[in-house]
């Protein structure tokens, strides 16, 4: 079943293609949240500048108005701690009271690294002191003593490597183990839909993710085999109502002909009489012919009729038909040309050769029929590829545009002149169809550069 591992190498393609872009996103995100937390935006840095900024005029300091603006701006209080004394010289206005204004060495230690009464507090180095500022306590969170194994630090690329494929394993797991069940029940799913299309009663279990969907094909193919014994039934009976008629109709036809032939023959008849007696024979040829035609085409439609193939030689098999039908032609209204190359003497195929004459009988028969003005007949063979096609053309009335169209489109329609009750083309051209057909053949169907009409058969050539 190449449809399922078509199917999982989909899900694992989508898991994979999904992790990519969930990598892709949190990096991208980071690297944004990163861009905002620029080197100049960074809180030591901000107390560096401000340290700088501030300046002492004789025995008192004075800080830059825009470094005081900016303190303002996002509520941070400042203090510069003297060196020598270790007390608050200078300070902000927005102090708040609870500050110390005088710190020990171990008290500079601690607001180095942490907080002030809950402040995050940041140092920067100055003229003889340090400059702290203290952040709204809701702003920075602070790791007072951070310390880290420097095993860990130097393979730190290789455990990140080793996470990383870890997190893919485990996610592959999970996905395998979520879609197994659905992929499981697929499966079946799969062979029903494949049973449908050829004809098959089918019959899932209703369980599983896909129970609905299991129940609706069920459904289907309950309906699709009601459906199919139905047909059945009809096709059976149309083709014994077939039988039955040819049967019934073959004798009391055979006496309409006997006594027509013998009233045609009578010379105590006149004219007219034997005119019309000339006419029902005529008629009751066709009547025949239709009937074994009705036949032929029915159990050649439901593969009754027996294929006895065998390898025969095609350009000798139509050349049979040709001298027939030439040998026939008394009045020379309708002469046959033989338009097959000279050089090809060979074209062997693997057919039953009677319903190739038959075939062959049919399409020249039908330019007679169609052309009772006269009409020149042209049949040629070709070797093409890996095929043999007979040609069969005349340079008679031929067919409409809308009629050719039908002929090779509509195997059952009949074309029939609208100026007279008697077929064009109809049950003669769709037995050719289907004998070409039985031996996986083509059939095609135009207008020659004469105007007439032509039909072309191809047939696998036999190695």
């Amino acid at each position: 079943m190449k449809s399922v591992p078509k199917l999982i190498r989909r899900f694992i393609g989508i898991m994979l293609l999904s992790t990519f872009l969930i990598l892709l996103l949190n990096l991208a995100v980071l690297t944004f949240v990163g861009s905002e937390q620029t080197p100049n935006s960074s809180p030591y840095t901000t107390a560096d500048e401000v340290a700088n900024l501030l300046k002492k005029n004789g025995t008192e300091y004075v800080l830059d108005n825009t470094a005081q603006r900016e303190l303002q701006k996002n509520d941070v209080w400042a203090i510069f701690i003297d060196n020598d004394t270790h007390r608050v010289v200078w300070h902000t206005d927005n102090l708040p009271p609870n500050i110390p204004t005088e710190y020990s060495l171990s008290d500079i230690s601690n607001l180095t690294l942490g907080y002030i009464e809950d402040y995050p507090t940041y140092v920067g180095e100055g003229n003889n002191g340090i400059m702290v500022l203290g952040y709204p306590k809701n702003r920075y969170w602070k790791e007072m003593w951070p310390s880290w194994d420097y095993n860990l630090i130097a393979h730190l690329p290789q455990t990140l490597l080793i996470a990383f494929l870890c997190n893919i394993i485990l996610i592959f797991i999970i996905y395998i183990t979520v879609t197994g069940r659905l992929v499981k029940s697929v499966n079946p799913i799969i062979n029903g839909i494949k049973g449908l299309t050829s004809g098959n009663r089918i019959t899932l279990k209703e369980k599983g993710v896909l129970s609905e969907l299991a129940k609706n094909i069920n459904q289907a193919s309950e309906t699709l085999d009601s459906q199919n014994r139905i047909l059945e039934k009809r096709e059976t009976a149309r083709a014994n109502w077939i039988a039955g008629v040819s049967h019934d109709i073959r004798t009391p036809l055979s006496m309409v002909m006997g006594y027509a032939g013998q009233l045609e023959n009578d010379e105590n008849l006149s004219d007219s009489e034997h005119q019309k007696a000339a006419v029902i024979v005529k008629q009751s040829e066709r009547m025949k012919n239709l009937i074994n035609d009705l036949n032929l085409t029915s159990k050649l439609e439901y593969n009754m009729q027996p294929i006895n193939p065998t390898k025969e030689n095609l350009i000798s098999t139509v050349r049979q038909v040709v001298v027939d039908f030439i040998n026939m032609d008394i009045d020379d209204k309708h002469p046959i040309q033989w338009k097959t190359d000279e050089d090809l003497t060979l074209c062997p195929v693997n057919v039953d050769k009677n319903l190739i004459k038959r075939a062959i009988s049919n399409l020249i028969q039908n330019s007679i029929n169609h052309n009772e003005q006269g009409c020149s007949i042209y049949v040629s063979v070709i070797s093409e590829d890996e095929n043999c096609s007979v040609i069969i053309s005349d340079d008679g009335i031929g067919a409409t545009e809308e009629q050719i169209e039908k002929l090779n489109n509509a195997p059952h329609y009949m074309v029939c002149d609208e100026n007279t009750t008697e077929q064009r083309h109809g049950l003669g051209l769709l037995i050719v169809k289907q004998i070409i057909a039985a031996h996986d053949g083509t059939t095609s169907i135009w207008h020659n550069s004469d105007g007439g009409f032509s039909v072309k058969l191809t047939l696998p050539i036999q190695k």
